[in-house]
């Protein structure tokens, strides 16, 4: 059933400040508002779209007059795709924005004790930051306003591109993006060109059938690229054909992957990448440390920026040398390794069977002997057996996915009772839950956001904790 409209456009509004979600807000007669892709002083007419009893969302149906804070946009689908929602708004009020999303997260909403929130730490680069990306197939892309469905042909409907928000079955076909260094683009639009002059089939999500289904570009800071091919069906001589002419075409491809998914969701993580040309993988450096990005591998988005994060949380563990730690949701160890010659031992745990792979190797290529691996879900693995097996834990590094913690491991932390914690986050929101229980043991000493993903609202953030 469609949404029922609103005939309702509030005129001459003066936006306030920077909301949550990447939206902007301002108060009309004692409600507040949020606006899409606006920015503090902006004056505008707004339509809305959304009336609830507290407040109301809308759009910008028309910019009276802009504010001088806000900028042009640099990207051509600025406002149609959902990424790089911040473009207008100056660098220096993005990460202003970010510092106080994490005080409302943590104080506001989540009423924790915290010393004063650092500045968030920029990003040295602003743009091609992103080391992967990931373009999906469509056989019906999303139209334009401008478009006419009607004049398009079958080709004219293809797109290798992003999924548009709150459509799942709807991609838009990108000519540039910004977010990752050449020859990403170049790739992306020969194997678009290739597929429509040689009659291949882009998935159709909502009826699941096609041929060309998604794509991963992955890159290093030293200029290594890793290409990974979705097909929904095994058609050996298209399948060859293609990868033959990427091969051909694109020689500085220092990977080359294919997968074979007939599932119903494109995720890739139980599935088996086959090595079609090239090395098995490509490799990241910090601080001397090499570390091996396969084609499932977990690794920080933005290299250069995950740097500075593991610094920061390196710092927060202040250790001596002496103490033992435990890497909780490990990944591909790098956290683990990078604080490893400042501790007697670490162990790192992570769900993922073939990061802990990555992860012993990288360790044994880096020559370090003081790390553990050991892979299972974390609620299973970790528990008051699993440290009374291999000790307590002095400190605790955790940097979970988004939906945080189960309670089950927090309990176990708290049983641990290690002297300090350092809990990367890339949620605040979910991080102020884990935190409040934590918190029962343990006092904040410190709290730094940092910024991984300019011109976007998310915030990685680091949080620093004593034991009582």
């Amino acid at each position: 059933m469609s949404r029922k409209r609103i005939d309702l456009i509030l005129e001459g509004v003066t936006i306030e400040a920077v909301a949550a979600e990447g939206k902007a807000l301002t108060h009309v007669d004692g409600m507040v508002v949020f606006v899409d892709f606006a920015v503090p002083g902006d004056v505008v007419d707004i339509q809305v779209y959304k009336k609830k009893k507290n407040y109301m969302e809308g759009f910008i149906k028309r910019i009276v007059k802009p504010s001088e804070h806000r900028l042009e946009p640099f990207c051509k689908h600025f406002g149609v795709c959902g990424g790089c929602r911040w473009q207008p708004l100056p660098y220096e009020m993005q990460l202003e924005a970010k510092r106080q999303q994490v005080e409302d997260q943590l104080v506001r909403i989540g009423h924790l004790q915290v010393p004063e929130i650092r500045p968030t730490l920029p990003s040295e680069a602003t743009r091609h930051y992103r080391n992967k990306l990931e373009f999906s197939a469509s056989c019906s892309r999303w139209l334009l306003k401008d478009e006419d469905p009607n004049t398009l042909t079958d080709k004219d409907r293809m797109a290798l591109g992003f999924h548009v928000g709150k459509f799942f079955d709807k991609v838009l076909d990108i000519e540039q993006c910004h977010l990752q260094k050449e020859p990403s683009n170049a790739i992306r639009l020969f194997i678009k060109r290739f597929c429509l002059e040689n009659g291949y089939e882009f998935y159709n999500i909502r009826e699941n059938h096609g041929f060309f289904r998604n794509m991963f570009v992955r890159s290093t800071e030293k200029g290594d690229f890793m290409l990974i091919l979705v097909f929904a069906r095994e058609e050996e001589d298209k399948r060859k054909a293609l990868l033959d002419a990427l091969v051909k075409e694109f020689p500085q491809i220092t990977s080359l992957y294919y997968v074979i998914n007939e599932k119903l969701n494109d995720s890739i993580a139980d599935q088996s990448p086959v090595l079609y040309h090239g090395e098995d993988a490509i490799y990241e450096e910090m601080e001397g440390l090499r570390f091996k990005i396969g084609p499932k591998s977990f690794y920080q988005t933005n290299s250069r920026q995950a740097y500075r994060l593991y610094s920061v949380a390196r710092d927060f563990a202040a250790l001596s040398g002496n103490e033992l730690v435990y890497d909780l949701y490990t990944g591909t160890g790098t956290i683990a390794q990078f604080v490893s010659a400042k501790a007697s031992k670490v162990i790192g745990i992570e769900y993922v069977p073939e990061a802990i792979e990555d992860a012993r190797l990288n360790a044994d290529a880096n020559g370090i002997t003081n790390c553990d691996f050991f892979s299972g879900d974390m609620k299973d693995v970790l528990n008051d057996a699993f440290i009374r097996e291999h000790g307590r834990p002095d400190v605790i590094i955790l940097d979970p996915p988004r939906a945080g913690i189960h309670p089950d491991v927090a309990q176990v932390i708290l049983n641990a009772a290690p002297e300090r914690m350092v809990y990367v986050s890339c949620n605040p929101a979910s991080q102020a839950r884990d935190l409040a229980i934590l918190c029962r043991d343990y006092e904040i000493t410190a709290v730094q956001p940092v910024d991984m993903f300019p011109h976007t609202m998310h915030v990685e953030n680091v949080v620093a904790l004593k034991r009582r």
